[in-house]
């Protein structure tokens, strides 16, 4: 076994051994179905924390002669497949992961190579193995990977599995080093997209955030078969955590299912498929705690820079997601860099494949998925000074405070200042805007409460449910905001409703607040009634 060739099933074999776990491995079912065909090119691309080296562990394991894994995998799903035994520990495989040659360290001057060298260094030192491995086959003068793979198999038959983890960290990490960039396409060309390579090559696994690089508008990588967070079929289940999945891990940990909804769904794929973060799923199982687990500050400064970008139209459109709102975009022109941005939708695209935005494909919309990311939002907002935003969000904690006390002029004072320092998005013009500026308005509820918006389509009114957290002494509240009928009628429509399914296991007290826009004198009215529910 090597570093990079063989490697072994220990790096898996931790993962099965961690304390929550949840098997992926009929993932293999498929990689095992395009093996040596047409489309054994892969590229799953999904947003850190999302499970990509983990699953890059288990097909090395899988896949990899000079271990023995039948006992890893027995009791997984993939043991039950038809092609399990044919596949398991059969094949050579190159597992690399880009993050280990891009931040290697110069042995003299302990400064970090630069990113030819890391290029340069993944040719040698997967080469070395190989000569290590199959001797004479690899000539001792040999620095080009795809000629010395192409040598070992002319020679000797052999056939490899290539694994390349974090594959897009040069794009990533080194933005305007196109002559690194270069060189590395042309290695990933020789090894997966020539007529040469094709005679040693098994199936091709590359992970990373980013789909394959674009040149104008052509993949460089165009015989890849990719699944993105833009479009994930049929992989979607694998890309993170399936609600069924999350749903039994909470009952087991005994925690509230709902709560953690409201945290870490929001991506929903493919087939109509919600997927979690399972990094900050696992973090709250763990810890007793569903809070916001996308901390670092790599995070806040990435959005900052990205939200921060001067391209018409961005900043209404994140103040609008914040709300609660979808935008529809169009994904095809971003180049899958970090460099080339033309407009407005390349900047929402690269947040889509980073996993701050969700994208709903069927109407082309993307939104925040959930309260982890859009608390992430607020505080790349505050970094960059928006204002009128921040003292929105500030000001909710009072809002709330006069909602409870059924203060009914402060409530509508405030929810109209919501509206009149956000006029050029809150039009009123559908009943996605009017729930914005309930959602926006009431942003801090989300400390106390578990927000269910209800958009009717076409009825001229919006409302949104908010459910106490489990031991919370807080009410219920259902607000309602109408466009130029009455408050009495906001308050009836609340009561027509019922919100059987919303509030099914709630009992105590329920605020029903009603609040109506008149269009012409653009003032808010406000009207709350309490009652036992």
């Amino acid at each position: 076994m090597g570093i990079y060739l063989n490697p072994g099933n220990e790096n898996f074999k931790s993962a099965l051994r961690s304390e929550i776990y949840v098997d992926k491995s009929l993932l293999l079912k498929y990689t095992n179905s395009v093996v040596d065909t047409e489309q054994r090119c892969l590229c799953v691309s999904r947003p850190r924390r999302f499970g990509k080296s983990i699953t890059a562990d288990m097909l090395a394991a899988y896949y990899g002669k000079d271990c023995d894994s039948s006992g890893m995998f027995a009791e997984l799903k993939i043991s039950t497949d038809k092609s399990y035994k044919e596949h398991l520990n059969q094949y050579h495989v190159i597992h690399v992961d880009m993050n280990t040659f891009c931040h290697k360290r110069d042995a003299a001057t302990r400064l970090e190579i630069t990113a030819s060298q890391a290029v340069d260094l993944f040719h040698m030192e997967v080469i070395k193995e190989l000569r290590k491995q199959f001797g004479e086959c690899v000539k001792e003068d040999a620095a080009d990977l795809p000629t010395v793979l192409a040598d070992v198999n002319d020679v000797l038959g052999e056939k490899f599995v290539i694994i390349i983890d974090e594959w897009d960290t040069i794009f990533r990490e080194n933005k305007l080093d196109t002559k690194a960039q270069d060189a590395y396409i042309d290695l990933l060309r020789g090894l997966f997209k020539n007529a040469t390579s094709k005679k040693f090559l098994k199936l091709a696994y590359i992970t990373g955030i980013l789909p394959v690089k674009k040149y104008g508008t052509e993949s460089a990588l165009n015989n890849f078969d990719e699944f993105t967070m833009i479009q994930a079929d049929p992989l979607e289940k694998y890309v993170g955590f399936t609600e069924n999945e999350v749903r039994e891990l909470y009952q087991k940990y005994e925690m509230s299912f709902e709560e953690a909804k409201g945290w870490y769904d929001g991506y929903v794929l493919g087939d109509h498929v919600h997927i979690y973060n399972p990094k900050s799923v696992v973090d709250s199982l763990r810890r007793k705690r569903i809070s916001n687990y996308w901390t670092s500050t790599e995070t806040y400064e990435s959005l900052k820079t990205y939200i921060g970008m001067n391209y018409e139209g961005l900043k209404d459109t994140v103040v609008s997601m914040i709300s609660g709102g979808r935008i529809r975009i169009d994904t095809g022109t971003f180049e899958n860099d970090m460099v080339h941005f033309a407009s407005r939708d390349d900047v929402l695209t690269v947040l889509i494949h980073l996993g701050y935005l969700a994208y709903e494909a069927e109407q082309g919309e993307v939104y925040i998925p959930n309260e982890e990311v859009r608390s992430a939002f607020v505080r790349a907002v505050k970094k960059n000074k928006w204002d009128k935003v921040i003292q929105a969000i500030e000001a909710s904690d009072m809002l709330l405070k006069a909602t409870w006390s059924q203060d009914e002029q402060a409530v509508a004072r405030a929810v109209e200042k919501v509206h009149m320092d956000h006029t050029s998005i809150l039009q009123y013009n559908d009943e996605n805007a009017l729930s914005c500026v309930i959602s926006l308005a009431y942003y801090n509820a989300v400390d106390e409460y578990t927000l269910i918006r209800e958009l009717p389509a076409g009825k001229g009114y919006a409302d949104v449910v908010f459910l106490p957290r489990r031991n919370s002494e807080k009410p219920a509240m259902i607000v309602e905001l109408k466009c130029g009928k009455s408050t009495r009628t906001a308050l009836d429509q609340i009561r027509e409703r019922r919100y059987a399914e919303a509030l099914e296991e709630y009992k105590g007290n329920l605020l029903l607040v009603g609040i109506n826009y008149e269009k012409e004198s653009k003032e808010h009215q406000c009207e709350i009634e309490k009652i036992v529910w």
